[in-house]
């Protein structure tokens, strides 16, 4: 099964109410590529090619928006929209890159591959569109597919226009000029982590990929694929090795200090697992709880993964399911966080310092930890993680 039709189905599992006899069988006639919950109303919405579904808490269909294709081309810079471009434009799939509840605005903010990555602002309740801003270049998301599809003369270093990583606004007017500015921004410092150009130019294809993203109590998480830039040769035509890893930061921490990631993989007979493809945190029921010696108000992550470190695009159909403990999580990170203050270990961070260091002996850490991972968000600047293991799930 396709990874985000998996987790679809896991969805029906987890319910407080019983589930139906029998459920609707679901036939897309597209890829989907990402979906998010309602928490009240138990609704689904599903992001997809040209589409936006929306589905009831047992997966029946009852609202669909098109969303493309659309006239497009992603050598125009600015967008088709703003200014003519002088690249011939076609019909393009409009593939969604990232789906969002807002809310306190009750709506649905749906971002896709078009125009730069625009976003569209849909009315939950029938999926209509409120508003589509595209005239800044605060809006324009980076639309493009891979690391290395979008460059002209417009755009000579994509990482100065479209962070890896940002916090950005959401405001009740869908066409005010600070929809999607950044959270905090001086002359220094902002809400937003970009990959080096030294990086760019070592490796033109290095890229990292967003998989999924959820909050627990006082973290954001981020379930990542990346190049692996110690096992992939510089050299354009060589062999590319990627790796997952999820990332952390305070939920409350504007100018992302508190940012740390960690590799996350599985094995299952012998065989590594390391490229993910999909994830859901969730609650576990009664049963499960006493298994794992959790409470059911802790969090647990699914998480699907293809078979080895090698095409990311074009994963193997060898896939594994895994269950992680955010529990487990924290406390691995929180302890190598402790390691690289004591001296011990490399950081993990080549990427963005553009070379690996060793952590260097600080007696600046609190000590001793708390008790429990989960509750300690110390928003400055940490000494990034160790990379000489992941957490795997036996």
């Amino acid at each position: 099964l396709p990874p985000l039709l998996l987790l679809l189905l896991l969805l029906l599992l987890p319910s407080s109410t019983p589930p139906p006899t029998s459920s609707p069988l679901l036939v897309f006639n597209t890829s989907l590529t990402h979906l998010t919950i309602h928490r009240w109303t138990g609704e689904v919405f599903v992001g997809a090619v040209n589409r936006v579904i929306k589905l009831s808490p047992n997966l029946t269909e009852l609202k669909s928006h098109v969303t493309g294709p659309v006239e497009d081309n992603a050598m125009c810079y600015p967008p088709p929209s703003m200014r003519h471009c002088a690249h011939g434009l076609v019909n393009s799939d409009n593939v969604n890159k990232l789906l969002l509840v807002d809310y306190t605005g009750n709506r649905l903010v749906a971002c896709g591959s078009i125009w730069q990555g625009v976003c569209q602002f849909l009315r939950l309740e029938d999926l209509f569109k409120l508003g589509e801003p595209h005239h800044r270049k605060e809006h324009y998301l980076s639309g493009a597919r891979e690391a290395d599809g979008m460059a002209d003369d417009w755009i000579t270093d994509p990482s100065e226009y479209f962070p890896t990583l940002s916090s950005r606004k959401l405001v009740a007017d869908e066409e005010n000029v600070d929809m999607f500015s950044l959270v905090y921004q001086d002359e220094f410092v902002s809400s937003q982590i970009k990959i080096p150009s030294d990086t760019l130019s070592l490796y033109p294809a290095f890229d990292i990929y967003y998989i999924y993203g959820f909050s627990s109590r006082t973290y954001v998480y981020f379930l990542t694929l990346q190049l692996d830039t110690q096992l992939t040769q510089m050299d354009a035509g060589g062999e590319k090795f990627f790796t997952s890893k999820i990332v952390r930061m305070c939920s409350n921490d504007t100018l992302f200090y508190s940012y740390v990631e960690f590799p996350l993989g599985c094995t299952k007979d012998g065989v590594e697992y390391r490229l993910v493809q999909a994830a859901y945190k969730q609650k576990p029921g009664r049963r499960l709880a006493q298994a794992l010696g959790l409470s059911e108000d802790d969090d647990i992550l699914f998480v699907v993964f293809s078979q080895g470190q090698k095409n990311r695009s074009n994963p193997p159909r060898e896939t594994v399911l895994c269950l992680f403990t955010l529990y487990n999580i924290n406390l691995a990170i929180r302890e190598k966080i402790h390691s690289c203050y004591r001296g011990e270990g490399k950081l993990s961070l080549p990427w963005l310092l553009n070379r690996e260091l060793n952590c260097i002996p600080t007696v600046s850490y609190p000590t001793p930890p708390p008790q429990n991972p989960t509750e300690s968000c110390l928003c400055r600047p940490e000494p990034w993680l160790p990379s000489d293991s992941s957490i795997i799930m036996f």
